[in-house]
């Protein structure tokens, strides 16, 4: 059963009541970010109950030891953790002598929080009884700015409501946190200085290892009745790594008492002085005001929703899952810093440490580039060029390859392997064709070839100098075969020829020889500039398209479908739908061995390499594979769902298609996988904003030309989308009825409906 206390709305996330079984949870699904910090939404004041505390800042992270059984060669020698920032938020409360914890209150009622989408912030309120009687109201809203993108705000309001009450507010910053996710439960960060003024406070420390800097900062003030009083604090206690005031106020039954907090963090990544620099944000939001900074913060995000928003009529829980993927989205990346990526559980939570997967190419750049400037999907292009030595050199130390060969990190944080599953690190390495695959993508989509020349066609060099190294020939079939690898299903590890696996290689040396042909003809001194850099000659490029000319791919003649690896047709080939339910999800239930033995299917394979290159392919072919792999598909991967629902949505299943948009779009706030509390799915988000435009909105881009061919579940009266296609903005409104176009600008755009020409007027 999937959890559904998450209330229907088209443009927020509610919850209506107060369980303690459900805190951590919702922690997770109303966390807040603004591309480069965020937080779960943990209580300001403290709370005894089972809490996750995570508050996480971009680019920052620790290099924890790697921790196995066995060590092997080649194992990374660092988990890369998502650190644990320091606190705050934190607001100790006392009414009336008694620690205020809605753990041990009595009475807890009409409680209600709400993550407003549109707006960008996060609101709490309750009335709750405290053991010594007293009864009080209370309301909060936090968010983190976008404009002022170091500051974030909270405003704490309480109310007595049964008698006068003596409220003391001991707000506080805290650097001595430590990460719930830890392989030796060491320390990682080490403090360095506090400071303190009259209503300001500074804690400055750095992480160990990779002395990334950090000074977390706060400003308080009290309000009475919303007024600004003159309190200032009754103490202030600080140790080496906590800095707390506290401040008395007295207030009468009915009266709003309240504390406003300004606080955040500046890095050593960005600024020299971070002390300097803390005082200054400070004295920018003081300028501005709480009531200002909020009013910012509404329009920041209006023009975000004006670009990303995908309007869904007649069917609320689908419009609120697809917003709460756009907004999550876009707390985690907002593309202003190339130095930055999409980590799998944004600010949510520490799961899956790093910050970089091949999600990012695969699932998320369609997103950026269709929703923000191309500069955006450049940025993250760049990421991966500006990190081609230590792939080159990963390839090198681990693998023994050589010549300039780039084998891509399957998690990384500056560019250095740091998965800990052998398994995974060295042969889950479909990755570095997505990488390729994303230049080739950006390319189509923008129409921008400059990247190519300048950066990108060094990255596909290494990329097809591995492919090339990684192949073997095999006398016995005659052809090239790739052997022990993972493919996306990771639920079959060191296996031989996996389709996709295979398939992307050959793809990617073809693209690579391609391109080089293409550089030395229209950019004859970039040609020659890279040609010389990496020592490429004719004999080599030979070389690879020997390898790319005779590559094998296991297929089934008798099914008419490609095999998802070698033996594939040797398990014990049961559906999923005749599994029992109590054995779901596998992976929590069952021992590797057993999954590893079985047909089930974490996520898209043979499917991936469908959807990548469904041109290459007939329907009738795409149908076929269809039908068989996704029998024994069991979707534990969240990235699973949407390349499915893409599908079902070209072979006309558009019952299937909507339930998989359903699941990828509701993943987390149905809790579909009974995980949510670690954190939320941030870049399979990406995945489900395609199944609606790729999917039912059927975008396709070919000959320089957008492709629709509009498909609408039965379950909607209408949808709509806006995409930035080569700096012109169109609007799709699709209803039962009709496919309705609109154009911003100046200039006509051609775009093909189910194959037929319609040109565009703008406006």
């Amino acid at each position: 059963m999937n959890q559904d206390y998450i209330k229907a709305d088209n443009w927020s996330i509610i919850e209506e009541e107060f369980d303690v079984e459900r805190v951590k949870s919702s922690e997770s699904l109303f966390s807040i970010g603004n591309g480069a910090m965020g937080q779960r939404a943990n209580f300001e004041e403290s709370y005894s109950g089972p809490t996750f505390q995570g508050s996480y800042i971009a680019g920052i992270y620790y290099p924890d030891k790697t921790k196995v059984g066995w060590w092997k060669n080649g194992y990374p020698k660092y988990f890369a953790k998502v650190l644990n920032a320091p606190n705050w938020i934190g607001i100790d409360i006392e009414i009336n002598g008694e620690n205020f914890d809605l753990f041990t209150c009595t009475q807890v009622k009409n409680f209600k929080r709400e993550l407003n989408m549109k707006e960008g912030w996060y609101h709490r309120s309750f009335e709750a009884t405290l053991a010594n009687g007293t009864e009080i109201a209370v309301n909060v809203r936090r968010f983190l700015s976008l404009n002022l993108d170091e500051a974030g705000f909270i405003n704490y309001e309480i109310t007595p409501l049964n008698k006068d009450a003596k409220i003391v507010y001991k707000p506080y910053i805290d650097a001595g946190i430590t990460n719930e996710d830890a392989n030796w439960e060491e320390k990682f960060w080490e403090p360095l200085e506090v400071k303190k003024a009259t209503h300001d406070a500074f804690v400055t420390a750095q992480t160990f290892k990779t002395h990334f800097k950090v000074t977390t900062f706060m400003h308080n003030t009290v309000l009475i009745n919303g007024v600004p009083s003159q309190i200032s604090a009754s103490s202030i206690e600080s140790t080496n790594d906590k800095v707390q005031y506290t401040y008395d106020t007295l207030v009468a039954k009915g009266e709003v008492s309240s504390i406003q907090k300004i606080g955040g963090y500046t890095v050593s990544l960005n600024h020299d002085n971070t002390l300097a620099a803390a005082e200054k944000v400070i004295q920018t939001a003081l300028a501005k005001g709480y009531e200002a900074s909020l009013q910012e913060q509404i329009d920041a995000w209006a023009k975000i929703w004006e670009m990303s928003d995908i309007t869904i009529a007649g069917d609320v829980k689908a419009q609120q899952g697809i917003r709460f993927n756009i907004f999550q989205l876009n707390q985690t990346y907002l593309g202003k810093d190339s130095r930055l990526n999409i980590g799998p559980k944004g600010f949510t939570g520490e799961k899956y440490g790093g910050s970089t997967y091949w999600d990012t190419e695969a699932y998320c750049i369609p997103f950026y580039m269709a929703t923000k400037d191309q500069e955006v999907a450049r940025n993250l292009l760049t990421y991966r060029y500006n990190q081609l030595d230590k792939a080159i050199e990963n390839a090198k130390d681990n693998l023994g390859f050589k010549n300039g060969a780039a084998l891509y990190p399957m998690v990384t944080m500056n560019g250095e392997e740091c998965h800990n599953e052998w398994e995974i690190t060295h042969e889950e390495i479909h990755r570095n064709g997505a990488i390729a695959f994303a230049i080739f993508n950006y390319y189509r989509y923008t129409g921008d070839y400059s990247y190519i020349p300048e950066k990108g066609l060094e990255v596909l060099i290494g990329i097809a100098r591995f492919w090339h190294q990684r192949a073997s020939f095999s006398k016995d079939k005659n052809q090239f075969v790739i052997l022990g690898v993972t493919g996306p299903n990771e639920y079959e590890n060191n296996i031989n020829n996996n389709f996709y696996t295979n398939y992307i290689a050959k793809w990617c040396i073809d693209y690579t020889y391609e391109q080089i042909q293409k550089v030395a003809t229209e950019y004859p001194s970039d040609h020659k500039r890279i040609i010389e850099k990496v020592s490429l000659g004719d004999a080599e490029l030979q070389d690879w398209k020997k390898v790319a000319g005779n590559m094998y791919f296991p297929k089934s003649e008798e099914l008419g479908i490609y095999l998802q690896q070698d033996g594939f047709l040797d398990k014990d080939l049961v559906p999923v739908k005749d599994l029992d339910k109590s054995q779901r999800p596998i992976n929590q239930k069952w021992s590797w061995d057993r999954v590893l033995r079985s047909p089930y299917i974490k996520q898209a394979d043979v499917l991936q390499g469908f959807y990548f290159f469904e041109d290459h392919f007939t329907t009738e072919e795409l149908k076929k594979n269809f039908e068989f792999y996704e029998s024994f598909t069991v979707h534990e991967s969240s990235l699973s769902p949407c390349v499915h629902s893409i599908q079902a949505a070209k072979l006309d299943k558009m019952d299937m298609a909507y339930a998989f948009y359903l699941r990828t779009s509701r993943l987390d706030l149905d809790d579909y996988n009974k995980e949510v509390e670690e954190g939320c799915h941030i870049t399979s988000m990406a995945g489900t904003w395609m199944s609606i435009v790729e999917g039912f909105g059927g975008m396709r881009v070919k000959d320089n030309a957008l492709h629709f061919a509009p498909k609408i579940p039965k379950e909607w009266e209408g949808y709509s989308f806006k995409i930035n296609f080569r700096h012109q903005i169109l609007k799709i409104e699709v209803t039962q009825n009709e496919t309705k176009f609109s154009l911003e600008g100046d200039q006509a755009l051609t775009v093909f409906v189910n194959g037929k020409e319609v040109v565009v007027q703008p406006n």
